[in-house]
């Protein structure tokens, strides 16, 4: 019994060890988040399903995607995190734990510039191909229709739901990653413009050079399930700020 209780306790220590180093914590003016370490790999990008009304035009073709290793933020930035770097807070529903909203993708950019002399990393927004690698569970994905589940209710904020407001981060269960609310609560700003997919193997792509729309993903509390998949595309011009929209961050590894 002592044997197998020392086994026990052992593997605990290792699976929680696993589970720390899978974070890496940032601390700026005494505001913490957290970036997930994401495990580089292949996927299939886009719609698979045989049956077109199942798949939005802009979600095809399906096509293979290989990335390298990167950190995602483990939730949206929150209004807390904005403030503190920003000094002020542009959201219409103010709660300091809520993602920040009221943000263009070129205010987005604007606050990562100065992230990065605060802290001395260089963070940056998501391509497209790699938010929705870590939305689909990464190297451990089961699959799921929804980031982190085929049920949209254990996940994500959406219109049914909302109460027609943004919620609390990490309100919802993450998904395999551990990864909040990529799903629901607020679309988020992706680096990449807008444009067709390619048909061809791609490794680390970044999207077209040029184009009018910026990418949004995941949904949000305005959304119905449909835009809440995690195959879902979205655009919004990078000058135009939407309350329902906000962004989390990546950087590379």
């Amino acid at each position: 019994m002592k044997k197998r209780n020392l086994v026990f306790a052992l593997l605990l220590v290792f699976s929680i060890g696993v589970l720390q180093a899978q974070l890496d914590t940032i601390v700026v003016n005494g505001v913490s988040f957290c970036m997930v370490e994401v495990d580089g790999g292949s996927f299939m990008m886009g719609c698979a399903s045989k049956r077109s009304k199942n798949c939005s035009r802009d979600e095809k073709p399906l096509h293979s995607v290989m990335l390298n290793d990167y950190y995602i933020g483990e939730t949206e930035v929150t209004q807390e995190l904005w403030e503190t770097v920003m000094g002020y807070n542009p959201s219409h529903f103010v709660g300091k734990d809520r993602p920040v909203e009221q943000v263009s993708w070129e205010d987005a950019q604007d606050f990562i510039a100065k992230l990065n002399k605060l802290t001395g990393k260089i963070f940056r927004l998501p391509t497209e191909a790699e938010w929705e690698f870590a939305a689909k569970g990464g190297t451990k994905t089961q699959g799921y229709k929804y980031s982190g589940s085929n049920k949209i209710k254990k996940v994500a904020c959406f219109v049914k739901t909302s109460n027609r407001e943004s919620a609390s981060v990490k309100s919802r269960k993450p998904n395999e990653l551990g990864i909040y609310d990529m799903s629901g609560n607020v679309k988020e700003w992706c680096s990449d413009w807008k444009a067709p997919y390619s048909s061809s193997e791609e490794k680390n792509p970044t999207g077209a050079e040029v184009g009018t729309l910026r990418i949004l993903r995941g949904g949000g509390w305005i959304n119905d399930d449909n835009d809440c998949r995690v195959i879902n595309r979205d655009g919004g011009k990078p000058e135009f700020s939407y309350r329902s929209c906000g962004f989390r961050l990546a950087m590379s590894r």
